[in-house]
């Protein structure tokens, strides 16, 4: 009796785990997400000093500039195309961010070259002037730098016969002074060296009517800019 207690005891006892089964590691089953947790707040800390790097350059309301610039223009019918430098200022009212009005003004000088003629002037000096507005529009931000468009029309003014003795600038081939249209389509590109201060260059074509016909010219501006007056 008492060894068939003792058999049936043994036989009824917890089988003891294998060896397999105690190497098994367990893995923690918080690893993954906490992992992705930590990277999402690295990227939205990373966010979050961008956006306030990009609000802290671009949220002034007002930006000015004092650049240089050069064209090249045709000063006459027939006449081949000159080089003309410029001087160039103004200012964009921004009313967020991105969009802002622009008034620019600038003035244009260069050396016309004529040929040989009865007034044995064959290199007088011309200038013009330009006043203009119109909107830009930043469509590229970034902390350091950003790119626009702008685009403008106004007024015109033409001297083309102050340095011929008294010729009219016309008997040389050139236009006729006046008054006419002015329009600049251009892309702005900036680099900020403060959020307040900046380097821009506006490569451009610019457009005008003198001597009631159609110039197309290429030229650029660039400079320092200026801005002031946070929102």
């Amino acid at each position: 009796m008492h060894a068939v207690q003792a058999q049936s005891s043994s036989s009824n006892a917890p089988t003891p785990a294998t060896g397999q089964d105690q190497a098994q590691p367990q893995q923690p089953a918080d690893q993954t997400p906490q992992q992705q947790s930590v990277q999402a707040r690295i990227r939205a800390r990373r966010e979050q000093r961008r956006a306030a790097a990009i609000h802290d350059a671009y949220s002034h309301r007002f930006e000015s500039w004092a650049d240089m610039g050069y064209l090249r223009f045709k000063p006459g019918p027939v006449m081949q195309r000159l080089t003309y430098y410029a001087w160039d200022t103004g200012v964009t009212r921004y009313f967020n961010e991105r969009l802002g009005v622009t008034i620019d003004g600038r003035g244009y000088y260069g050396t016309a070259f004529v040929g040989l003629n009865p007034s044995s002037i064959t290199r007088p000096a011309i200038s013009q002037y330009d006043a203009m507005g119109g909107p830009t529009y930043r469509f590229y931000l970034q902390p350091r730098y950003s790119i626009a468009v702008r685009g403008m029309a106004g007024y015109a003014y033409g001297n083309f016969s102050g340095d011929t003795n008294g010729f009219k600038g016309t008997t040389l081939g050139l236009y006729p002074d006046g008054n006419t249209f002015a329009a600049s389509g251009a892309i702005i590109g900036e680099v900020n060296l403060t959020p307040s201060i900046g380097f821009r260059l506006a490569p451009e074509y610019f457009f005008s009517g003198f001597g009631s016909s159609f110039q197309s010219s290429r030229g650029f501006t660039g400079g320092i800019v200026y801005r002031f007056g946070k929102q």
